[in-house]
């Protein structure tokens, strides 16, 4: 059996369910351990198997001394498994969904300020983390520096939810908003944040799109 525990709950959950059935034909076991401790909990109690494996979506980021810590006991685990124990390459499911190319055009967003400063956050990513020397534009810093407990994934969080406000693209609930998923992307009230246009209506079609983006595929790129 080939098993994807993840850390994610709500809507990260609901996406790595997705992508399991669309894009794996529904051959691994998804389960919400519920935290990074969660995961190494169950490790640590896990009597594997001959023919089962485990791929390990862990939320890793450098500048979290908890997280770095807790990611060193992973390695090792996944070290001794003799290849039974798979970490998936990867900072965060925010971060997935803010790199996704089609983000700013699909959820219609008309922030300016925060497009810039997504652009910038992005091309300054390099070994999960946020480079700061490789960002020059002022307001971008400004916008960084206002984080009182400030982290990567702190930041990944906080810039998708600018970009999915409209309930129907949100990444914050118990599900995956209904645009990423279904086959049309309607606004049910006249005062509510304005969709985007993206260019398939079908769900299945644009959640596809979404895994087949480099940052996406990277990640799962290990999963046989």
């Amino acid at each position: 059996m080939k098993y994807l525990w993840t850390e994610d709950t709500g809507a990260g959950l609901h996406f790595w369910q997705l992508i399991n059935q669309l894009f794996f034909d529904n051959e691994l076991a998804i389960e919400s351990k519920e935290s990074n401790q969660g995961i190494l909990d169950a490790l640590s109690d896990l009597e594997i198997k001959a023919d089962d494996k485990y791929y390990i979506a862990f939320d890793y980021v450098v500048d979290n001394q908890d997280i770095r810590n807790k990611y060193r006991m992973l390695k090792s685990i996944s070290e001794k498994s003799g290849g039974k124990v798979t970490i998936l390459d990867m900072i965060c499911f925010e971060y997935l969904i803010l790199a996704f190319g089609k983000l700013v055009t699909w959820t219609g967003t008309g922030k300016a300020d925060k497009i810039k400063i997504r652009e910038d956050v992005l091309s300054a990513i390099e070994d999960h983390r946020i480079n700061m020397s490789k960002i020059d534009d002022e307001k971008t810093l400004q916008y960084l520096a206002s984080f009182k407990r400030y982290s990567t994934e702190r930041v990944m969080k906080s810039l998708v939810g600018e970009f999915t406000q409209n309930e129907k693209w949100s990444v914050k609930g118990p599900l995956m908003g209904e645009c990423w998923y279904k086959d049309c992307c309607v606004s049910e009230h006249p005062d509510s944040l304005r969709c985007g246009k993206p260019e398939v209506e079908g769900g299945s079609e644009k959640m596809r799109m979404l895994m087949q983006s480099e940052t996406v595929r990277k990640v799962l790129q290990v999963v046989n």
